[in-house]
């Protein structure tokens, strides 16, 4: 089963109480949802999540702690909207695990995963029509190094480009796997998976992942109410870095000011970054992946 990253660190720093309004914006499987729950017996958790699977799946899983819950099957995108249908203007506390979960990497017939043969997919809305296929079979040689480079971080992006195109049409993910190892050197295949960071930028375009990930930080800032914060946990550096620039602009003075004895209170930032935790050595070793995941929190203090 799914086992929540950093899980203890987030219940401790969203600073919950019985009453507290909380969102978790990646409801998953229920892991993180399911603990916060049992902290807010008279408060409320709206929890947001796109794949009806795992909804069906965190539906029982939360009715067993308790029934003060919503559940929205929206992505974490329209988290204002949604709110605000509900007649929720302000929250105490907001989540965001962004890793793909274990069960979607399991489950070989949702093309996730490298290691699983299953048609190219990697929808994490299965409502949704445009799949890893038509990313892999019609994107244009620049467009394949584009985001090879830019969502993957791909350094051979260029030879894994041309070997997509030469190789088309690529149905599965093991198709996939092998056009990219044999589009690298053999010294690169040694290392890791050759076909990890063409995978994650697949899937990163796929959901539209980095600049949905934005908005939402940005709107979930506003929501807070004075005391209330937000935990990020992140996977990879492109999502880290959004995450602590958004955190740096919103807790940063501008440096004219900085210079003054007394900034005046209207100056002053509205938010103070509260910690950056990494997982410890032993949720490492129990759960490999955690090795790569970074907890920010940011808190609202005016």
């Amino acid at each position: 089963m799914h086992k929540s990253v950093l899980l203890e660190e987030c219940i401790n720093y969203l600073n919950l109480n019985e009453e507290s309004i909380i969102v978790d914006c990646t409801l998953g499987y229920g892991g993180h949802s399911s603990e916060i729950l049992k902290h807010i017996t008279r408060g409320h958790l709206y929890a947001f999540d796109q794949d009806k699977e795992a909804i069906q799946y965190s539906k029982k899983r939360l009715a067993e702690v308790g029934d003060n819950f919503t559940i929205i099957n929206s992505n974490f995108v329209n988290l204002k909207d949604e709110l605000a249908k509900k007649g929720i203007q302000e929250v105490d506390g907001i989540l965001y695990d962004l890793g793909v979960s274990s069960p979607q990497l399991d489950e070989a017939s949702r093309g996730f995963s490298f290691h699983q043969d299953a048609k190219l997919d990697m929808r994490m809305n299965q409502d949704q029509t445009f799949s890893a296929y038509n990313v892999v079979n019609e994107y244009s040689y620049e467009q394949l190094v584009d985001i090879l480079y830019r969502y993957g971080e791909e350094k051979f992006a260029p030879q894994i480009a041309k070997g997509i195109i030469e190789a088309r049409p690529i149905d599965t993910t093991l198709a996939l796997a092998e056009v990219i190892k044999n589009s690298v050197p053999f010294k690169y295949r040694r290392e890791k998976h050759p076909a990890r960071k063409t995978f994650q930028a697949i899937r990163i375009e796929v959901n539209n992942e980095l600049e949905v990930l934005t908005k939402s930080i940005e709107d979930a800032l506003t929501l807070l109410t004075p005391g209330g914060r937000l935990c990020v946990i992140t996977f990879h550096s492109l999502e880290d870095k959004i995450c602590k620039n958004i955190f740096k602009n919103v807790t940063s003075i501008s440096p004219e000011l900085r210079a003054l004895p007394v900034i005046p209170e209207e100056y002053q930032a509205s938010y103070k970054i509260v910690k950056v935790v990494e997982p410890t050595k032993e949720e490492i070793e129990e759960n490999q992946r955690s090795r790569s995941a970074k907890l920010r929190v940011i808190e609202r203090i005016k």
